[in-house]
């Protein structure tokens, strides 16, 4: 049984602009995501990343190459239902993907198009609730929740479907601190605690420390990619990307740039501590 949860082998994807031209948002793209791991894409506007993870969740199919997911190809049309099954997905507007005017109901119904018995799904909705902390807020009405607790919802509903695989699209693009910190717990333990494969989309530098592997975009390529401490201890090449660094990284680069001994890897206040 193969490890791999996500294979992308050469793949090209084009859209065709207002004025007919051919416009390549990736290319030539290979990535192996395998099953359990906890992946961060990060690039700027415009280099690809929102368009990779389409094409994950067979939104999108390749211009040229294949996408597989689990071992079945996006490009098999009688496979989409499944792979979307397998890799669930969750956007960054959490208004766009609240469905029902209650809780519970929302979280019910993906399932429920699944066409899963009743019982099933009464104890899938309790688990996903369960695991995103909202079990509380099961009877309440989605519009009158913050913008982290919907998110949460929306990765319930998410989860309700049992997919090995979600990918998420700068699910804490629209949130305040305060959300984003729950979202992000919420992507943890969904990692470490239910052993999903985690595909993170961000602009959120400190978001990306946590993950198993970083992959940076840029001009529909992979420019970067490594652990979080072999992607961010190359500053300036992460700068000259157009992307900013953790804070504390950046410190420590400064720092041993003006003569201290310090490691060029740290990724936390705590670490900088302690090496000074």
């Amino acid at each position: 049984m193969s490890n791999e949860m996500v294979t992308i082998k050469n793949v090209t994807f084009e859209y065709t602009s207002a004025e007919d031209d051919k416009i390549a948002a990736l290319r030539d793209i290979n990535l192996t995501i395998q099953k359990g791991e906890f992946v961060v894409i990060l690039g700027h506007n415009g280099s690809g990343k929102s368009t990779l993870a389409k094409l994950i969740n067979a939104l999108l199919l390749p211009t040229k190459g294949e996408v597989f997911v689990n071992g079945l190809s996006t490009l098999d049309e009688d496979k989409i239902w499944n792979i979307r099954q397998r890799a669930g997905m969750v956007f960054q507007n959490p208004d766009n993907q609240i469905v029902a005017t209650i809780v519970e109901e929302d979280v019910a119904f993906g399932p429920e198009n699944q066409g899963i018995n009743p019982l099933e799904i009464r104890n899938r909705v309790d688990e996903a609730l369960k695991i995103v902390g909202m079990s509380e807020y099961r009877k309440h009405a989605p519009h009158l929740l913050s913008g982290g607790q919907k998110q949460r919802i929306a990765i319930a509903g998410v989860l309700a479907m049992k997919p090995d695989c979600i990918i998420l699209d700068e699910p804490t693009a629209m949130l305040d601190p305060l959300g984003r910190k729950e979202v992000m717990s919420t992507i943890k333990k969904l990692n470490k605690h239910e052993n999903k494969t985690i595909i993170h989309i961000t602009h959120y530098m400190n978001e990306a420390t946590e993950a198993d592997r970083i992959i940076v975009m840029s001009d529909g390529k992979i420019s970067l990619e490594g652990t979080p401490r072999e992607v961010f201890s190359q500053v300036d090449k992460v700068l000259s990307l157009g992307l900013d660094v953790p804070q504390v990284t950046e410190l420590a680069f400064t720092l041993k740039k003006e003569g201290v001994d310090v490691p060029s890897d740290i990724l936390t206040i705590e670490e900088l501590v302690m090496s000074l």
